[in-house]
């Protein structure tokens, strides 16, 4: 258990901060001229994986914040 502060906790919140508003804007920018043109019900599950992909290296990253290593 960690007695002292660290720094990976704040760096690595900003971290996440950045690289999801990255992946996002990438997301909004480039998916709806690839898939504009499908039927809704087509996209819905193109966003919904799009959705879920951020959260695939999220475990590693956390454990980095609170062990320093990451795995």
């Amino acid at each position: 258990m960690r007695t002292e502060p660290t720094w990976r906790i704040p760096v690595g919140v900003l971290a996440l901060f950045a690289a999801l508003m990255a992946y996002g804007v990438v997301i909004a920018r480039y998916v709806p001229s690839l898939i504009g043109t499908w039927p809704a019900l087509a996209q819905t599950p193109v966003y919904i994986v799009l959705g879920l992909l951020w959260l695939l290296p999220m475990r590693r990253f956390l454990i980095w914040m609170e062990t320093g290593r990451w795995g």
